[in-house]
């Protein structure tokens, strides 16, 4: 194989461990969107905000920072809060000591929806990616998974 072809392609084991993951990911985050739907009404990427803001001091966080979190895009967040303020779930306000930025706050309504989906993702993140895994086998993926985010 030249210095080129080696450059731009993976090895066996690279490409099964790469795939591997994103197979795995798919697979799970498709099944907790769909439970959460089927449950609550709620896809993840709306429980996933309602997360952040639930774990907020007073349930509140700059919409900067929530999109630095959340895993869409800044104007896919946008549309999303939009949805959720429409819903009840959240509220959107200006904030004081920036006239450009803005708050994103957990309504009662949201805390609620967001405690009760909590149970079903939770179930469902043990289901599908807890209880394949050996106590030993989680605390080398989660060293992994640290080296990997560094």
């Amino acid at each position: 194989m030249s210095n080129y072809a080696t450059a731009v392609s993976l090895a066996p084991r690279e490409l099964a461990a790469w795939r591997g993951f994103l197979r795995a990911h798919t697979a799970i985050t498709r099944e907790l969107d769909a439970e959460l739907i089927a449950e609550h009404g709620l896809a993840l990427s709306s429980y996933e905000v309602l997360l952040f803001l639930a774990d907020a001091p007073a349930g509140r966080m700059r919409m900067s920072e929530l999109a630095e979190r959340v895993l869409i895009s800044r104007s896919g967040l946008t549309r999303l809060a939009d949805r959720l303020a429409r819903d009840g779930l959240i509220e959107r306000r200006p904030c004081s000591e920036d006239a450009r930025g803005w708050f994103a706050t957990l309504t009662p309504e949201g805390r609620e929806l967001f405690e009760r989906a909590r149970r079903t993702h939770l179930d469902g993140v043990r289901r599908l990616f807890v209880r394949p895994f050996s106590d030993d086998e989680l605390v080398s993926l989660a060293a992994c998974f640290e080296r990997l985010a560094a």
